[in-house]
């Protein structure tokens, strides 16, 4: 037994919010994990501190299956991202122990090693076409063999995806929510002429994404994908808004274009028609999100069953804890598919220092005991909580719609 005797969350903002659990015991061994949600930061620090914590002093850090159904069956309000990335937090510093105890890195644990790295993504954006094309060929001078390209849409001011920094893309911008115009329109029209561009002038040896972002009706969407089969996407993501699973069978029934979902899905049951229904080809539930590596392995299990691939969340939302956690569970599954990887500063590196490194296109988590990755709490403190919301979009006659 290995007894839980402290633990404690960590609020750091080296460039943008993170949220820290860190659990202690009387092996001397601490473990952590990654509690963030992006814009909902301290709702999830609250559900730590006054209703988690009081409950882990004293128990075995070692029961992490036991653990993990006392947090959750145990809630009775089951499901929500900040029970589930709470319930995260406290999977993933767990499993960190736990590799430690045993000498070896975490995805010795969970099966060993199922491919040499984890190929990974990109984010290549502009203004214009031109622009986009651009970075996208830096990314790939860089090594990487896959590249998301969004681009901006001639006659909106702003698009989702398009960065000022292009290194640091950071959508939680402001004290108080900025106001983005989306045309649908303008959209479809545009989107079509960026892959023609991409395809003519990267060529076909790179695997190209797109990302959607919630925002269209499953005809809408269905259309899109029809029109971007011939530039052979690797996915197209986030179509439509999943709560309603079924809305996938549209698309499906009018392209063969592949297509990812999940990054705001919080359990199996957000992704189970989905899955089994074969509506998608990549389920992008995170770690950190999904209720920890725990949960997670179930929702790949049952994908494998059906031909499905992981395509885990891995913006900059999710801290170096979670990265290193989806690359040891990434390198362990037989039906790992790509890893997104959106770099972190070099503030937020030195507050998380971690052992995953890239080369040639993919990322390996390291041999380090554990997760391989750690939080210098004294630097962590020089860089006090910023309130940050993200954007919310409205359409041209002034209505709400999804961002």
């Amino acid at each position: 037994m290995s007894k839980i005797t402290a633990a404690r969350v960590i609020i750091t903002c080296p460039g943008r919010n993170f949220v820290t659990l860190k659990i202690e015991t009387d092996s001397g061994l601490h473990g952590v994990g990654d509690a963030t949600l992006n814009g909902r930061e301290l709702a999830v620090a609250s559900y730590l501190n006054d209703h988690v914590i009081p409950c882990l002093i004293g128990r075995d850090a070692h029961k992490i299956e036991d653990t993990w159904q006392y947090l959750y069956r145990g809630a009775y309000w089951r499901r929500g991202p900040v029970t589930m990335s709470a319930i995260a937090a406290v999977d993933m510093a767990l499993w960190d122990i736990k590799a430690k105890a045993a000498g070896l890195p975490l995805y010795q644990l969970l099966g060993g090693a199922c491919r040499e790295g984890c190929m990974v993504y990109g984010h290549a954006n502009g203004v214009t076409i031109e622009d986009t094309l651009a970075e996208a060929q830096r990314y790939i001078d860089r090594g990487y063999r896959a590249v998301r390209l969004q681009s901006g849409v001639p006659g909106l001011a702003s698009t989702y995806g398009v960065s000022k920094d292009k290194d640091f893309y950071e959508p939680a911008d402001a004290d108080l929510p900025t106001e983005n115009l989306w045309s649908t329109e303008k959209y479809l029209r545009s989107a079509p002429e960026l892959f023609a561009a991409a395809r003519e002038q990267l060529g076909w040896d790179v695997h190209l994404l797109h990302d959607v972002h919630h925002r269209l009706t499953p005809i809408e969407a269905a259309r899109l994908a029809k029109d971007l089969e011939p530039y052979r996407l690797f996915w197209l993501e986030d179509a439509v808004p999943a709560e309603n699973q079924a809305n996938f069978r549209l698309i499906r029934q009018h392209s063969t274009t592949p297509l990812a979902v999940g990054e705001v899905f919080n359990t199996i049951w957000d992704c189970k028609q989905l899955i089994e229904e074969q509506l998608v080809d990549y389920i992008r539930a995170t770690v950190l999100h999904a209720g920890g590596i725990t949960h997670l392995k179930r929702i790949a299990n049952l994908a494998e069953l059906y031909k499905v691939r992981t395509g885990c969340h891995g913006a900059t939302d999710l801290s170096p804890v979670t990265m290193a956690a989806a690359l040891h569970f990434g390198l362990s599954i037989p039906n790992f598919g790509i890893q997104e990887y959106m770099r972190h500063t070099a503030d937020t590196d030195a507050v998380f220092p971690h052992q995953y490194q890239f080369a040639d296109g993919y990322l390996h988590p390291g041999d380090a005991p554990g997760l391989g990755v750690d939080i210098d709490e004294p630097l962590a403190e020089q860089f006090p909580y910023q309130r940050a919301y993200l954007p919310v979009n409205r359409l041209e006659d002034g209505s709400m719609h999804d961002w």
